[in-house]
């Protein structure tokens, strides 16, 4: 596919400067894109690259001075990052588009809904009284349970197990290999030492708009629903236990463990290999930094915490400033008791005269 830059200007609202009909037909780095392709450039850092790049066509910042002739086209907007991102966007829906039909070997239920433009690959399975949205795509090898909802474009990638029940909502990605509405980990202590399972009898239901990266595994509840709201996204191998909620537009970084019955908040940020016990609250706007283990409930919004157990980011830091002195003040701690030892001496010394 080509595409001049007066139509990718149409597409994301922007300003050309230079040639309107330049055509690209890829995407490149700018530090290393070639002619017919287009780069963008949104960290000032790599701003040196915009006059040797051999990109036909840069998305810049329209507040952007130039210090030298440039030998592309532009493309101002107020954000490049997220005019890119943008037209990515819309370069993916075109590829997924033209997928259509239903590839063999496969097995649908007669007893499936589906919507129009819908593309189910080959060895998926689609079970009883499952229902599939418009525009929905099933890449090959994914298992759809009974009574499962599909909602209008969403994706579905290789390798995807949603299990019977669950609820998929609307422009959801799902990558390869994630599994959804597995069972909770519930099991309860018996007398001789052994543990009994607790059927998991809930469901998953994931609303609008979420993204869910590789084999990452979403717990279905015991009862009731293990809920990712609008706007989440959850990178690579995450655990989310049976009935979390976590709350719309939250963003989790990969090997994030959630623990059973928490509750996240709106806007909440979670780094990577972070892991957070169950049965707390994490409160909106929070953050919690790679590797931090929350063990008890963030009830003050947009709080920033750090480290195991997990604790304010600003006091973490002094600790951490403190911890790197421990040498020098032991050695000062050391000198101020021999000066006191030495004075006791003296006075003890001075008494005895």
């Amino acid at each position: 596919m080509t595409f001049t830059a007066n139509q990718i200007a149409v597409l994301i609202k922007g300003k050309i400067e230079g040639n309107a009909d330049t055509a690209v037909g890829s995407f490149g780095r700018i530090e290393e894109a070639e002619n017919g392709q287009l780069a963008f450039l949104a960290n000032p850092k790599y701003e040196e690259y915009l006059y040797t790049t051999q990109a036909s066509v840069v998305i810049v910042s329209e507040k952007l001075d130039l210090k030298q002739n440039v030998n592309c086209t532009l493309i101002r907007v107020p954000d490049p990052y997220t005019a890119f991102a943008s037209l990515l966007h819309y370069y993916e829906q075109l590829k997924t588009q033209q997928l259509n039909g239903v590839q063999e070997p496969s097995f649908v239920s007669p007893t499936c809904k589906k919507g129009e433009n819908v593309f189910i690959g080959a060895f998926a399975y689609i079970g009883e009284a499952s229902e599939i949205g418009n525009n929905v795509k099933v890449f090959p090898g994914v298992y759809i349970g009974n009574n499962v909802k599909i909602g209008d474009n969403s994706i579905l990638h290789p390798g995807v197990k949603i299990y019977h029940d669950c609820s998929i909502g609307k422009n959801v990605t799902i990558h390869a290999g994630a599994v959804i509405g597995g069972d909770g980990f519930g099991f309860a202590p018996q007398a001789d030492g052994s543990f009994k399972k607790v059927p998991q009898i809930g469901n998953v239901i994931i609303e609008d708009n979420v993204e869910i990266g590789s084999n990452a595994t979403i717990d279905r509840a015991t009862i009731g629903s293990t809920i990712i709201k609008a706007g989440a996204k959850l990178d690579n191998l995450i655990q989310i236990a049976h009935n979390v909620e976590v709350g719309n537009n939250t963003v989790i970084a990969a090997q994030a463990g959630v623990s059973g019955s928490t509750k996240i908040g709106n806007n909440v940020m979670i780094g990577g290999q972070a892991g957070v016990v169950g049965h707390i609250q994490i409160a909106d706007g929070s953050k919690i930094n790679a590797q931090s283990g929350v063990s008890k409930s963030i009830k003050t919004p947009k709080s920033t915490v750090t480290g195991s157990p997990a604790f304010d980011y600003t006091s973490a830091l002094r600790s951490q400033a403190i911890t790197r002195n421990l040498p020098e003040m032991e050695k000062r701690l050391t000198e101020l008791e021999n000066k006191i030892k030495l004075l006791l001496e003296e006075r003890l010394a001075i008494n005895q005269l």
